[in-house]
């Protein structure tokens, strides 16, 4: 820390600032003057760096030529410093997300399996954190806060995702930024998509299990795996054009909430513009594919204990001993077909479209441009996926 009673500093939007207010202004002292108050060269020296560092090329006081006759000084001035915006442009951020669809696509089958399997995890970890977080807290708090709650802690999943560097399949819905642009290939994004889903799959599938494995779920007399099968158990229960839009509206969230990140500068920024629109998905009750891979399997493998299901019991208005039969529709067959095949195409439609190609069209897509986008989501897929 510079010790002088003209060193000023201040935390601005961009970062800390540092600087002299006599070089700031412009003012002039005489060469005993600098002596007084201790600016020596060496002194100068160490300033600049700290200046030039913060503010970028910068001055410092220098002494006062000296003249027969001496002139009056100007009134000072101030020197203008050019802040940076704390966050992207829009524009901007649609020509990174084209620069990150590249380097995607050519990414090597190993990075994207271990990415893709470490972003299961994480999404899997936020899932089990928000069912032992909630498993009782809507008596006390009611069904709103609980929701609320729910997804503030579920936002742990992107957060880490985006923050730690992992490859998920809803946010890299993005990459059809890229393929319209040109810039990649339909067989590219499928390559991704494929890889990165089924890497996804094995995340999710293995921290289901530990979550088993572990007895976390018997904790408050198996409030927790009673929650944990009771959200399984409602996800399945939804009709095919149910849990299409739920995973429609989930991801235009989740891939807002990745376009908002990239526009953010520093991290806690990125946290904050991750946590708001995952908060809302979540309370909303929307589809996340990569969630429900965690969420139904754990439900499925725990839907067999006695104390799960004595747990569920009331919550299915039913006996502990017909709580299996009242159970009987959670399987791996109603996972695939009921749930996860519906919201995936949700969740492609959501952030593909809704999000990556309104963008692109915007911000991108040049006038002469005829759209590569058919009227139907129907063609927009096929051309996609035959390119």
């Amino acid at each position: 820390m510079i010790k002088c009673e003209h060193w000023k500093e201040y935390d601005s939007i961009s970062g800390p600032i540092s600087y002299c207010e006599i070089a700031a202004f412009g003012s002039r002292l005489t060469a005993q003057e600098l002596e007084t108050i201790g600016c020596t060269a060496e002194k100068r020296k160490a300033c600049k760096q700290v200046m030039d560092f913060t503010m970028g090329a910068a001055a410092t006081p220098q002494p006062e030529p000296e003249t027969p006759s001496s002139r009056p000084r100007l009134e000072p001035q101030p020197i203008p410093v050019k802040v940076s915006p704390s966050c992207e442009p829009p524009k901007e951020v649609a020509a990174a997300t084209v620069q990150v669809a590249e380097r995607k696509a050519t990414s090597p089958f190993f990075n994207l399996l271990v990415l893709g399997i470490l972003a299961g995890c994480y999404i899997a970890f936020a899932g089990a954190l928000s069912t032992v977080i909630t498993n009782d807290l809507a008596k006390y708090v009611g069904d709103g806060l609980s929701r609320l709650t729910g997804g503030l802690v579920f936002s742990l999943g992107l957060i880490l995702v985006v923050i730690g560097g992992a490859e998920l399949f809803t946010g890299n819905a993005l990459m059809v930024t890229g393929w319209l642009e040109g810039k990649i290939s339909g067989r590219q994004v499928a390559r991704n998509w494929t890889i990165v889903f089924l890497a996804n799959f094995l995340g999710a599938i293995l921290i289901a299990w530990f979550f088993v494995l572990s007895g976390v779920w018997e904790m408050n007399g198996a409030q927790i795996g009673a929650k944990a099968v009771l959200t399984a158990n409602g996800k399945i229960g939804l009709t095919w054009s149910e849990a299409l839009v739920r995973g429609i509206l989930c991801n235009w969230l989740v891939c807002l909430a990745v376009w908002l990140s990239s526009a953010s500068k520093d991290g806690v920024s990125k946290i904050l513009c991750i946590v708001f629109p995952i908060t809302a998905f979540v309370a909303c009750g929307f589809e996340h594919s990569i969630a429900n891979m965690y969420f139904i399997p754990a439900g499925i493998m725990l839907k067999s204990q006695a104390a799960v299901l004595a747990a569920a019991a009331p919550a299915l208005a039913v006996d502990p001993a017909a709580a299996a039969g009242a159970l009987a529709n959670l399987n791996w067959g109603s996972f695939i077909f009921k749930n996860l095949i519906p919201v995936t195409i949700g969740n492609i439609i959501g952030g593909a479209i809704f999000v990556g190609t309104f963008y692109w069209s915007v911000f991108l897509k040049p006038s002469w441009r005829k759209p590569k986008l058919a009227v139907t989501v129907a063609g927009m897929l096929t051309r996609l996926f035959t390119d």
